[in-house]
């Protein structure tokens, strides 16, 4: 019997039950004052007299009406340079430890975001509460002594001027608690290596002397990983090489596009637990089994608010209009796709993290991931989510008993007319005309917009099929210090370009 592990998960549960939960109503409503409190005297919060709407009758009501949208842009050109050049006390007490390296999917000059010794703490502690999620899984005690692979960025984080700079996975990582260090894998001296085969080829050769039950990273790195493991082995699962693997922690993306390749690398079914760990926090986790919904973490060092995703609220550009109606967590609908505005302890205010979201379970707190503002395709009035593009290219999945891990497209004017222009990352041999009619009827039936656009302005849909690894030979080009790029699912026209003429070259 394990011992250990049932010790620790006994541990968990008991502390769980001792946990009084406060309503995400009121947990948001604390951590507002908490972040105004702490940040007044800061040169932001003096700027929009945080003081004032700490003593309003409203203090919600009154931190929307006052202090603007930010995007990172806003943030960066107004506040956060002065914080880059090593001023203190600006939109937080003190100076950031880190400045977390993003440039999304884009590939583009990296974005600096701070992460301060606050965020630090908050996400830490919104890891503790999901290893406490982990009860609700019906996981044997066996699993809580086994080791966890988080395979993220390099943690050899880089040194500018007085701060230290690197991917969150990286930041993370480099700060795991001291009691979680015995269970982590691939442990700090091969987590440090930069280059990103080499630390993948080096966890290939000591993966059999290590047992481990979980992993956590983002689904197409994992991927990579497992297939060199196993490769190495000359083994026919990942089972084969790691016996006890139970568990994996998808994070960065949506998992469903990778599940069935996924799956082919498995010998049994393993427990799928997704995570919302973003440059700028750890917004939410899954909490329970049953769900592809994650909890928002509303109790931690970040404040939410959420804006209607319509077209009148969102300029051509993808911004918010300073206008835009804003709702509290006490004030959203489930169903319903909202723009995520985060305020937390790192000094970000009002910010627009890109993504929008829907709420399935509001009492919960559960959300969905359902899209980003500028990656909706609404050239001709189509409105199309990630979340609804997914959806039909799952429809296909079990279809034509398929696999499509990796996908992107555009909207692309041929001879005066507009088209969808996708590219499936599939092995397939099936008819592209086949599968964009597929595509075609899969997406009338699931989106209205996309149904009157297809009879107006979109004359058609066309269909490209490459092999997923075009898709990876794309992300190592594009790749980060220690990591790797995440696809783009949509693309502006002049990016679609340059992918088009990379896939070509691949050809």
């Amino acid at each position: 019997m394990a011992i250990l592990g049932s010790i620790i998960k006994g541990a968990i549960d008991l502390r769980g039950s001792l946990i009084s939960e406060t309503s995400p109503k009121e947990a948001q409503l604390q951590v507002l004052k908490n972040l105004l409190s702490t940040a007044k005297d800061t040169a932001f919060g003096k700027y929009y007299s945080f003081d004032s709407i700490l003593d309003s009758e409203n203090p919600q009501k009154e931190f929307s009406k006052i202090i603007p949208f930010h995007d990172y842009n806003a943030m960066k050109e107004n506040w956060w340079n002065r914080v880059i050049d090593g001023a203190h006390d600006i939109t937080w007490p003190g100076k950031p430890s880190y400045f977390a390296l993003s440039s999304g999917t884009t590939g583009k000059t990296s974005k600096r975001i701070p992460v301060t010794d606050e965020m630090i703490d908050a996400i830490k502690a919104a890891g503790v509460q999901q290893v406490g999620a982990l009860v609700n899984f019906e996981l044997e005690s066996d699993f809580f002594e086994k080791e966890i692979m988080m395979l993220g960025s390099s943690t050899d984080l880089e040194e500018r001027g007085e701060f230290l700079e690197g991917e969150i996975s990286g930041i993370t990582a480099s700060n795991i608690p001291f009691w979680f260090k015995g269970y982590y894998k691939p442990g700090e001296d091969i987590a440090k290596i930069d280059d990103w085969d080499e630390r993948v080829k080096t966890i290939a050769e000591r993966a059999k002397s290590w047992d481990i039950g979980a992993l956590s990273g983002i689904p197409s790195w994992m991927e990579l990983m497992m297939k060199e493991v196993i490769n190495y082995h000359n083994a026919e699962t990942i089972h084969d090489v790691w016996p006890n693997l139970q568990v994996f922690t998808s994070g960065g993306v949506a998992f469903q596009p990778y599940e069935k390749s996924f799956n082919l690398l498995l010998s049994k079914p393993i427990t799928v637990i997704d995570t919302y760990l973003a440059s700028e926090g750890f917004i939410a986790f899954q909490n329970r089994p049953n769900t592809t919904s994650m909890k928002l973490v509303t109790d931690g060092g970040i404040y939410f608010e959420f804006v209607p995703f319509k077209p009148e609220y969102i300029n051509e550009d993808g911004s918010l209009d300073q206008n835009a109606k804003v709702l509290t967590i006490a004030e959203v609908e489930e169903d319903q796709d909202y723009v995520l505005i985060m305020s937390s302890v790192s000094g970000a205010w009002r910010y627009i993290i890109g993504d929008t979201i829907a709420f399935t379970d509001v009492e919960k707190a559960e959300i969905v991931i359902t899209g980003r503002t500028k990656f909706f395709l609404n050239v001709v009035g189509s409105q199309l989510s990630v979340n609804k593009m997914d959806t039909a290219l799952r429809e296909l999945e079990q279809k034509f008993d398929i696999e499509i891990p990796e996908f992107t497209l555009a909207a692309v004017k041929r001879n005066g007319e507009f088209y969808h222009s996708w590219y499936l990352g599939t092995e397939a041999n099936i008819d592209v005309a086949t599968l964009a009619n597929a595509i075609d009827e899969a997406l009338k039936g699931a989106n209205k917009n996309y149904r009157v656009a297809r009879s107006k302005a979109l004359k058609g849909v066309e269909v490209h099929s490459v092999s997923p690894s075009v898709f990876y030979d794309w992300n190592e080009r594009n790749k980060k210090k220690g990591g790797q790029v995440k696809m783009a699912r949509v693309m502006k026209e002049e990016k679609f370009k340059e992918w088009e003429d990379f896939v070509s070259s691949v050809k």
